[in-house]
């Protein structure tokens, strides 16, 4: 049995990725993926720009059940969480899931981590975006002008006064 290599970002499954190759003529030589539908059973062909687009690979320690989704994806529920990383999307470093509570703290501790570097890391961007003349101008001129939209539109919609106006005290 082909073993999963990457799962679509909204809808889950089990892909396979099989051949990347240049198209032919036909398809104004995109670059095209074929990948096996694991649970299907169909190979299916797409652009490579499609294929980035919607589906990702599973890491090494996504949960081999839900894919890293956390959901239950056997009975359809959404609002379930996934019995083999008990939502979290993770498991440990091996592939194992969580035995006790130590090791899915374990599990968590891995996760808040990765989302601590990731914040530092959007942290430093954005205060070097920042840092950049005019730029902090910028967006305060187009905040100004957001706001000055909304409550123009507001004063324009339905409201109780006359003629169906609304009421702005002036």
């Amino acid at each position: 049995m082909t073993k999963p290599t990457h799962t679509h970002a909204t809808h889950g499954g089990r892909f396979a990725m099989l051949a990347h190759y240049n198209g032919d003529v036909s398809l104004e030589a995109q670059m095209i993926v074929v990948y096996r539908d694991l649970d299907r059973k169909v190979d299916t062909a797409t652009t490579a720009k499609d294929w980035e687009t919607n589906w990702r690979p599973i890491a090494t320690d996504d949960c081999p059940i839900c894919l890293g989704a956390g959901t239950d994806q056997f009975k359809g529920n959404a609002e379930n969480p996934c019995g083999g990383c008990y939502g979290m999307g993770k498991v440990r470093g091996d592939g194992e899931t969580p035995v006790d509570l130590w090791e899915l703290a374990d599990v968590a501790l891995g996760i808040i981590t990765g989302l601590r570097s990731e914040l530092s890391q959007a942290t430093r961007q954005l205060k070097a975006v920042h840092a950049v003349p005019g730029v902090n101008e910028a967006l305060e001129a187009h905040l100004q002008q957001a706001i000055g939209e909304q409550e123009q539109k507001w004063r324009d919609g339905r409201g109780h006064g006359p003629g169906g106006r609304r009421y702005t005290g002036d």
